[in-house]
């Protein structure tokens, strides 16, 4: 989508003019006012349509509730504009401006929302989906717009990555696109380098596919950091289950389990561009777990590159023995924070659904601060316990540990699994992306099958704000 800045917003001509109403307030558009039925309120989301028959530049007026103007948030402004947007593009519109009467800066979460719903994944067919070519804006922090394009970007790498099909997204493909960001120094592993590094979890998980495994180290530096802090994607280019194999129907959107590494390719894809004073490592242990000739097996004993051990109870708990090598890996580089995305455990979807995502971590306060930089962007995070008892669970007759506990708690579980893997001296959490990650239908009116992004803006936000 084409951002344009000009001077008079209501003088452009467009196919439609997006102006909001508040609850007990009239809009600024007369011809809205006299035409709008008694029952629109303004509520959020709220949407009127009418037509201009040619007496101003715009064809349409698009009225648009934004709920009480005291509560005005940038959620609110984001999901309402998104909603528009989707509303438009059912329309054929192709050029949008938007007019808002109100003291509140809103160009930054209106481009945001109009980006994540004027977002299709339509490169496979032949037919194209209509999306906004140019939206129009007038009166706002054109600073904060750009920003917002930045991270509108981020998620639409991360979220095409994630729709793509295996055959495309593969652990080379990754690699390609990390080496490939201007002004982040990369560096990709290959089997050897990886296997020296003494990365037995994630070589395991990598053993019965015929794309081999990488592993990547991104790093922006800023000239006098005020933090260091690493974050992890899950690099799951396919999950079939191994030998463990997954059912047919379970193994469909399985192109996702890179989501987690995904969403750190988009981040990293924006720090370099807004430069923040943190020193940033993306780290993404890239593989597919396949059930080929050289398959690990349960009942494997596996070294990570702390020197623990893991008996395999279940090779369908892949993500973690990749994630564990790369824990080890980021502790070891004078960081002060790490953070974990992964589509890790079905249970987490079980106990939140698609509503949110689970985070756990060994700093309360750390945790605290990602969930309310979460509420601040609208993706919503819910802190999941932490006990002994599920690591228990996990003793393992023959190694330090197994794979996985019981059916019960798994979501915990494979935290407390993580866990064996930071070292003390580093602040650690990690964020369950599993069922947000990737939506199988449409959520909220406005966002669409397929890859959600999870993560990419609580990331960026965090991040930039240190």
């Amino acid at each position: 989508m084409d951002i344009k800045f000009v001077e008079n917003i209501k003088e452009t001509k467009c196919d439609a003019i997006i102006i909001n109403k508040f609850i007990g307030k009239e809009t600024s558009n007369q011809m809205a006012n006299k035409f709008l039925p008694q029952d629109f309120e303004g509520k959020k989301g709220e949407i009127f349509v009418l037509h201009t028959h040619r007496e101003i530049p715009a064809e349409y007026i698009m009225v648009l509730g934004l709920g009480k103007e005291e509560e005005l948030n940038n959620n609110i402004i984001r999901e309402s504009v998104s909603k528009v947007i989707k509303k438009c593009n059912g329309m054929k519109l192709k050029t949008v401006s938007i007019d808002f009467t109100t003291s509140y800066n809103y160009g930054a979460p209106a481009v945001l929302g109009a980006e994540i719903s004027n977002y299709n994944f339509d490169k496979y067919k032949t037919k194209k989906e209509n999306s906004i070519a140019t939206l129009y804006l007038s009166k706002v922090d054109e600073n904060l717009v750009n920003r917002a394009k930045i991270i509108a970007g981020a998620m639409e790498l991360t979220r095409n990555l994630a729709n793509e099909p295996a055959d495309y997204s593969t652990p080379s493909k990754l690699a390609e696109i990390a080496l490939n960001i201007e002004g982040i120094e990369t560096e990709v592993f290959n089997k050897e380098k990886i296997e020296e590094l003494g990365m037995g979890a994630f070589l395991a998980v990598s053993k019965g596919s015929s794309q081999p495994p990488k592993f990547i180290h991104m790093k922006y530096t800023p000239q006098n950091p005020k933090k260091r802090i690493a974050i992890i994607g899950k690099g799951l280019c396919f999950d079939s289950g191994g030998l463990d194999i997954k059912p047919a129907n379970s193994m469909l959107t399985m192109k996702d389990d890179m989501s987690g590494a995904a969403g750190i390719l988009g981040v990293m894809q924006a720090i370099s561009k807004l430069k923040p004073d943190v020193e940033v490592h993306g780290i993404i242990a890239a593989c597919e777990n396949m059930p080929g000739c050289s398959a690990y097996k349960p009942g494997d004993i596996l070294t990570a590159m702390n020197g623990k051990t893991i008996e395999v109870d279940n090779t369908d708990a892949e993500g973690r023995l990749t994630l564990a090598d790369a824990l080890c890996y980021a502790c070891k580089l004078n960081v002060e924070e790490v953070i974990d995305m992964a589509t890790l455990t079905g249970a987490c979807m079980v106990a939140l659904g698609t509503a949110a995502s689970g985070i756990m971590g060994n700093d309360e306060e750390f945790v605290n601060k990602l969930i309310e930089t979460g509420k601040i962007t609208g993706e919503k995070y819910w802190e999941l316990p932490m006990w002994q008892e599920y690591r228990d669970n996990m003793d393992s007759d023959v190694a330090d540990m197994k794979n996985t506990g019981t059916r019960y708690g798994g979501a915990s579980a494979a935290g407390m699994f993580l866990k064996e893997f930071v070292t003390d001296n580093v602040k650690w959490a990690h964020l369950d992306i599993a069922g947000t990650a990737f939506l199988e239908k449409p959520q909220k009116e406005f966002q669409c099958k397929g890859s959600a992004g999870a993560g990419v803006r609580t990331l960026i936000k965090y991040i930039i704000e240190q």
